[in-house]
């Protein structure tokens, strides 16, 4: 797919640079970078909804906390 563009000219300096540098075509250097770029928003966006799935508000957190310490009380302490 071909597109056209706006990027800083700085920007599009190093880019020719590293072109130069390394021998890579312009199109294959930003189809890597947008790929990448991708790539690493696609693990943010997993992440946020994982701590979406398991945040606790503070009213759950302190009756977790109470459950956890009646439950310890529970069970007879056992000498090893």
């Amino acid at each position: 797919m071909k597109t056209a563009i706006s990027i800083p000219d700085p920007i599009f300096e190093a880019a020719e640079q590293l072109v130069s540098r390394t021998g890579v075509s312009r199109s294959e250097l930003y189809a890597t970078a947008v790929a990448e770029y991708l790539a690493r928003h696609r693990a943010t966006g997993v992440r946020e909804r994982l701590d979406a799935v398991y945040d606790i508000d503070a009213e759950a957190a302190r009756l977790e906390s109470v459950m956890a310490i009646v439950q310890s009380e529970s069970v007879p302490e056992e000498n090893w």
